[in-house]
């Protein structure tokens, strides 16, 4: 059973950091690209970041300079360091991975079930 579970979240002042992991279980973590989403009320989930196996990235030009994905194959986590949070920051954030092209389940997408973050104002 493939599971992705994020941990970190919560309440965060303005211009606070916070760090979220998220650790896979049940996939060849070695063969995904892992990305945040978020999605708050109202809008559509968008790519926060992501990251492949080699430490490829890319981020939303809403949070460079800001947050920094990074990842641990050794223990299948991926991590998002989020500094100078601001209200617009709050969403639910969601962990994926998604089968490399180089993977035999290219395309395959994987979803965790989301932390909250709350960045107050």
């Amino acid at each position: 059973q493939v599971q992705l579970v994020e941990s970190g979240g919560g309440l965060v002042q303005f211009g606070g950091s916070s760090r979220l992991s998220c650790a896979a279980s049940g996939i060849i973590f070695s063969n995904n690209i892992m990305g945040w989403y978020r999605q708050a009320p109202g809008k559509e989930r968008e790519l926060v970041a992501s990251i492949t196996s080699d430490g490829r990235i890319k981020y939303a030009d809403s949070v460079k300079g800001r947050f920094t994905i990074s990842r641990d194959n050794a223990k299948n986590t991926v991590y998002l360091q989020m500094n100078s949070l601001k209200p617009e920051d709050t969403a639910v954030y969601i962990c994926n991975g998604e089968e490399a092209e180089d993977s035999p389940w290219r395309g395959y997408l994987y979803w965790g079930q989301g932390t909250q973050v709350t960045v107050s104002s």
